[in-house]
């Protein structure tokens, strides 16, 4: 199910695209999210991470030259260190409740950051969030209900 989710997700991506214009954070981006979406703390500490990274873009932004091909590296970098960082760090356990903010992949919050910059904080967020719903359900209609992606 994780190919069919990624290439559902990238359909949903281009269909948002082509009729709003706006991008949902990458073209891989909803369909990571679908997966993930039973496990809403990965998801906002994701988001979390791509706003982070794109305060520090526009931080960095003021002393050097940060546009097209330069600003998607420093992007993805910046959030594959910063959730590198994160995994670092044991989750803190309660007694019935696992805190553990985590991030999706290594190269999603970087194309958060990116494509926030380009096109705005929430409508990024808000094309992803659109685009990931989408997929899961198309997922879960696809698999007649019994989805068990992880």
């Amino acid at each position: 199910m994780v190919i069919e989710t990624i290439g559902l997700g990238m359909l949903a991506s281009l269909f948002l695209t082509e009729t709003i214009g706006l991008a949902a954070g990458g073209i891989v981006v909803p369909g990571y999210i679908a997966l993930y979406l039973q496990q809403p703390l990965r998801v906002v500490g994701t988001v979390l991470v791509g706003i982070i990274v794109y305060l520090l873009i526009k931080f960095l932004g003021r002393y050097m030259l940060l546009f097209g091909r330069r600003l998607l590296v420093i992007g993805v970098l910046l959030g594959y260190l910063i959730g590198f960082l994160i995994r670092l760090f044991p989750p803190i356990t309660f007694p019935d409740f696992k805190f553990d903010i985590n991030v999706i992949g290594y190269v999603i919050p970087g194309l958060l950051a990116y494509w926030m910059n380009r096109q705005g904080i929430i409508e990024t967020i808000t094309t992803m969030t659109i685009a990931a719903i989408l997929t899961r359900l198309l997922i879960i209609v696809i698999s007649n209900g019994s989805i068990a992606i992880f």
